[in-house]
């Protein structure tokens, strides 16, 4: 009996030995994962394929990190949340980034992944507009609170235009194309990566030019985050920049398993227009001087406050490296080059 009763001790000692080391690893893990909320610029799409792939292929996982996604309304607007302290790290076009971090909003800008802006001035082929010059009394739909309606004066400067001169109608993002489609309006600001690609999807016959080829050639949607934030989690924000380059190589390479990871991120997702979107901007990831994806170079970051300053979005003479660091991107030797 007695040494019946020791075994069974035994046993009931080296069960809860099991149970207690089991609950240990399990808290160890949960603790690993770092809670991180990424406020996006706009709706769930291609444009967010690479991020979303980073949450489905484990990629931000494997930095320890537990990532939630948030859609946005806007670039304008994404900043803001930031600026306002109502998000912490997000991701918007730099240009309405840069706006507020000189005006003295307390934020950085840590990776570019546009590294030229995918804007772009976009009317149906019957309106008969043949440059950005002819839109010279013109209804021209301006999306509130986007990038577009930022960049809009540089836009104009370089083509000889004022505001004046064009009939601008501010409307939500969601009544652009449509207004275009109907012939509420002569053009739209849109891009190339959303607006386009959902008005030639309904049969439309566009005529686009692109920003940047027209006079605005600016560094582009970035990831950035407040000081506070990077002060006191500077190894989260290198973690996740790094995940997040990551998902985007991802997304390069296997674009139709980068949508199925969208689709599985956000349900609501349209696949088909989301691979159109991230075929279009893919482009746009080694454009403007890149030497590695997630990097903007210093003399585009130059030409960027050069721009902006001539049309006093910017103050004159400010130093670029005001508005962005380097120091939370992985070294040279992990990041994926820009092929020559």
């Amino acid at each position: 009996m007695r040494q019946l009763l020791l075994k069974s001790l035994t046993a009931s000692v080296a069960e809860c030995a099991l149970a207690a080391s089991i609950a240990v690893a399990s808290a160890a893990a949960a603790a690993a994962d770092t809670p991180v909320t990424f406020q996006l610029n706009w709706m769930a799409g291609g444009p967010n394929a690479g991020f979303a792939a980073a949450v489905a292929e484990g990629f931000y996982k494997d930095q320890g990190l537990d990532v939630t996604l948030v859609q946005g309304n806007g670039s304008g607007n994404t900043a803001q949340l930031v600026a306002n302290g109502r998000a912490q790290l997000a991701y918007a076009d730099a240009v309405a980034v840069m706006q507020l971090i000189a005006k003295g909003a307390p934020m950085k800008i840590v990776s570019t992944v546009y590294q030229s802006n995918p804007n772009a001035v976009m009317s149906l082929k019957k309106a008969g507009i043949k440059s950005v010059g002819d839109l010279k009394g013109k209804k021209v739909g301006v999306p509130s609170g986007s990038s577009q309606t930022t960049m809009l004066p540089l836009l104009l400067k370089a083509n000889n235009l004022k505001e004046s001169d064009i009939n601008m109608i501010d409307m939500p993002v969601a009544s652009m194309v449509p207004a275009l489609l109907q012939g509420q309006v002569d053009a739209v600001l849109g891009s190339i990566d959303a607006y386009q690609i959902q008005a030639e999807a309904q049969g439309a016959q566009l005529d686009v030019y692109r920003f940047a080829d027209y006079g605005v050639p600016t560094v582009s949607t970035s990831i950035f985050a407040s000081n506070d934030f990077l002060k006191n989690n500077p190894d989260v924000v290198k973690k996740f920049v790094a995940a997040s380059l990551k998902g985007w190589s991802f997304a390069l390479d296997k674009p139709d398993q980068a949508v199925k990871d969208l689709k599985k991120v956000f349900p609501e997702v349209n696949e088909k227009l989301a691979a159109a979107e991230l075929a279009a901007i893919t482009p746009l990831f080694c454009s403007g001087g890149a030497k590695y994806i997630g990097k903007a170079e210093d003399p585009l970051w130059t030409k960027s406050q050069e721009l902006l300053s001539e049309v006093k979005l910017l103050p004159a003479g400010q130093d670029p490296k005001t508005y962005y660091s380097s120091d939370y991107l992985p070294p040279a030797s992990a990041m994926r080059a820009c092929k020559s």
